[in-house]
Order: structure tokens, then sequence, then C-alpha cells
């Protein structure tokens, strides 16, 4: 079968409801769910697998994912001790920059230019940390990245790092935009059909250059773009929407309160709602505070909601204001909570079934790069909630596998809705070779099958 468009038979497909039924697409869209029929031929045998709408990752950075996959892991799981981390930059092959991500202080303390100079001393370094807002520069790299460019105040030559200055880097660095097309088969082979671009800086020439990409074959995905002021002249089209605008708190260097209202209050004039990014308690409560002033709109949501007391899970709900969370950090970074955060704060870490209760609309992205991009790990964290050694961490957060699946169904641009596969939705879908009976039982066991992006096969694994 060619993934071209066209009219185009599902055969024998379980949907989650455990109908078995025969599903026509007709100029990109699903044109009718029928009983299923013995006897016909279709052009994809489902064989009682289960056809879902296809995942959408709620909050991306597409970019760095795909920046990512020419990077050195430099954290845990993969990394978990000084000497490991050495080894692994010491023997990293290649030339040019080394760039390694996913660094936490956990593995070595805060490491500098210092450090990395003993265990890279000869070609040009960078490590980020896994928050994503550090960057450390060997002595080579540092000298690379100043050549020729006046420092950024939050540059400190001396400990080689660098805060918050990802726009500045790229343009210090001058290097290509990476290529995408690897991250855009990935997510076809778990069966993501869209995804929602968070980084805070998109404007309107990263929407020109996604464009390109889907133009040329090299991102099948939709993509919602949330990102700056600038996107509200975005003209939408059937691959590409405006999203939220983005606001990035940091504990350290709050905005002026009355700089944040106006900035929620800005976005609402545009048509637009906010996303902000709340890792913290304070973050959390100064942009409820600032949210409530401005007055919140449906649109508006807070991501990660990493630490919410149960006071801030009601007032999220009072304002009426989604949670885009990643249950995948359970997994891949309780360890490393448990350790590190406070025994009374641990029930308030990526709240689940809390924000349920409340009436909170809930949905799922893993954050890749920062966490691991397999949307069915994510699934499979919330229904779990174990860190990756296996120790309970707020298991009363648990969800239903059901739920879980939920969070990554959502309608991006309007997260309250959930999709489904019934006639004249877009034919984006997803078919595993599990039925639901089996799948529920394991999420991170699912094996996709087939994805189809507006009725085009992307991903064929029969």
């Amino acid at each position: 079968m060619d993934g071209s468009i066209r009219d185009l038979l599902i055969g024998a497909a379980r949907l989650l409801d455990g109908r078995l039924v025969d599903v026509m697409i007709s100029a990109g869209r699903v044109a009718t769910v029928d009983p299923h029929q013995p006897g016909r031929t279709p052009d994809l045998d489902a064989r009682g697998g289960l056809l879902l709408p296809g995942l959408h990752d709620h909050h991306v950075h597409v970019a760095a994912t795909a920046a990512a996959l020419a990077s050195v892991r430099c954290g845990p799981p993969e990394v978990t001790h000084a000497s490991e981390l050495a080894r692994t930059l010491a023997n990293a092959g290649g030339t040019g920059w080394l760039r390694g991500i996913g660094y936490h202080e956990n593995v070595a303390g805060l490491i500098d230019r210092a450090w990395l100079d003993e265990v890279v001393p000869d070609r040009p370094a960078r490590i980020q940390h896994r928050s994503g807002r550090l960057w450390i520069f060997n002595s080579i790299g540092l000298a690379q990245l100043l050549a020729g460019n006046a420092p950024p105040v939050s540059l400190d030559c001396d400990t080689g790092h660098l805060f918050d200055a990802d726009t500045w880097l790229r343009g210090a660095l001058q290097g290509s935009p990476p290529d995408i097309a690897t991250v855009s088969s990935r997510w076809s082979r778990w069966g993501v059909t869209g995804v929602t671009d968070m980084n805070p800086h998109n404007g309107l020439a990263d929407a020109e250059r996604f464009a390109a990409a889907q133009q040329a074959d090299r991102l099948s995905q939709r993509l919602v773009l949330s990102g700056t002021a600038e996107l509200s002249d975005l003209a939408d089209c059937d691959t590409i929407s405006c999203g939220p605008r983005k606001i990035h708190l940091h504990d350290a260097a709050l905005p002026e309160f009355d700089a944040m209202v106006e900035a929620v209050a800005d976005a609402h004039r545009t048509g637009r709602g906010v996303a902000v990014h709340c890792v913290t308690e304070g973050e959390l409560v100064f942009a409820l505070a600032a949210i409530r002033e401005a007055g919140a709109l449906p649109a508006d949501r807070i991501e990660h909601a990493s630490v919410a007391t149960r006071e801030l899970v009601a007032q999220i709900a009072e304002l009426g204001l989604a949670v885009v969370t990643q249950p995948n950090f359970v997994t891949e970074r309780g360890d490393a909570y448990l350790a590190d955060i406070d025994r009374e704060d641990w029930p308030n870490l990526y709240r689940l079934r809390s924000f349920l209760a409340a009436g909170v609309t809930l949905a799922g992205g893993t954050d890749t790069p920062f966490g691991q991009a397999d949307p069915w790990a994510a699934i499979a964290a919330a229904v779990d909630r174990r860190t990756a050694t296996g120790v309970p961490l707020g298991l009363k957060e648990a969800l239903s596998p059901e739920q879980a699946l939920d969070l990554f169904l959502a309608d991006p641009l309007s997260l309250g809705r959930r999709r489904a596969v019934v006639p004249t939705a877009s034919a984006d879908l997803c078919l595993l070779a599990q039925d639901w009976t089996t799948l529920r039982v394991d999420p991170a066991s699912a094996r996709v099958v087939a994805t189809l992006i507006g009725g085009k096969l992307v991903f064929d694994g029969r």
C-alpha cells in the first residue's frame, strides 16, 4: 500500500468500546464506521487490533528533541555518578562540538568549566542541565562561543555557566536547525499524529521553518505552535495551528506582577490563552494570582504543575484552567525527587487523580527531550506511579488505564474534548496489534502497526 491520500477501507478494527468495525476513509476523513462485515477485502486488515485516534503529545520541544539524537546522555538513568559521566564524555566519538544533555547535579554536583576541562580538554563541549535552563561550557567551547560575540549578562565566564539564553546561543553558534525527520519517524512509529511545541521563543520564522519541513515530508505530524506574542499573527492551516502564548516562570527571577498580569491580558486580547510553566509551588501561586487578576479564559493552561497542594488544585479548578502534566517524570525522575524533596511534599508531586477529582481538565505531554519521548511509557507511568527503581510515589494519584490514555487523546485546541473514531473526524489514526483488553494491562507493551495522518499512511509496521 502506498502512503498517498485516497479512499481506504480498514477492516476488522476493534474500538475502545469493544465494537468490531470496518472504517471507510475518504478525502482524509473518517467517512463511515460500520459493523464488521466478513468477506470484504480491506486495504488495511486490522485483524481485531485496537483502532484509536492518533495520539497527541501536548508538550514537546521539536528542535531540541532532534538535536538530542546527536547528543550524549549525561544524566539518570544512563549516567548516575561522576566517574561514569567522566568516562562517558571521554569516550564520546566524533569531532567538533560535544553536546551533552540531561545532566543533573545528583551525578557530580554542579559541575563547571574547570571540571569539564579535566574531562574534555581537546574539543569544545557544552552540557545541558535537564531543566533546559543551564548550559555548562569548557574553556575551548567558551572561547569559540565568544569569538566575535558579546557575552550575555547570564553568562558566568568563570564557571562556564549560561542561563536562559537559548536564543542568543543559537545565534552565537550559527548552526543550522537540526533535521527533524528522524524525530517525526519515531513519533509515527508510536502512533503520534500531532504534537504541541512549547518553546517559549517560537515566532513566525519558526512556523515557516516547520511548514517547510512538513511540505518536504520531513515532519508528518500536525503541529500546534505555542510561543511568543508574534504568533498571534499566524494564519492557521490544516497542519499548523497557533497555540497558547507561553510564559516561562522562574522562581529566582519572577517578572513584576503587573507585567505578568498584562502579558496574560494581552494574550487574551488577541484571542489566545496562556500556557504558564510552573514547576515550583511559588511559580504556581504567582501564576494563579496573575491569571485571576487578568481574568481566566478556557484556553488558559498550566504546564507541569509539578508541585500542587490541595489548596492550589482547588484554585486551578475554580479558575477553570487546564493542566498539561508529565506522568513520565514520576518514573524518570522519581528517585531523585525522593532524595531531594522533603517528604511532606511527596504527595503534591505531579498529581493526576486529584486534578480529575476536582474537575480540572487534564492532558499529557512528555516534555521531550527533557523527558523520554515515548507516550506509551508515559501512559504506563500514569497508571503505575513508581520510580525507575520501583519505589511507589503518590499511588493515590494513579489513573486507570482509560484515564491515562485519555491524556493523549485530548483535542490539542480544546483540551476538554476527547477525540474519537467517528464519521467526519480527521483520519488521524493509530492501529495497534493488541485490543484494549490486552493493552490496558501493560500500556508500555503497545505495538503500533499503522499510523495514518489525514488518511495518509505514514507508518506501516505490519
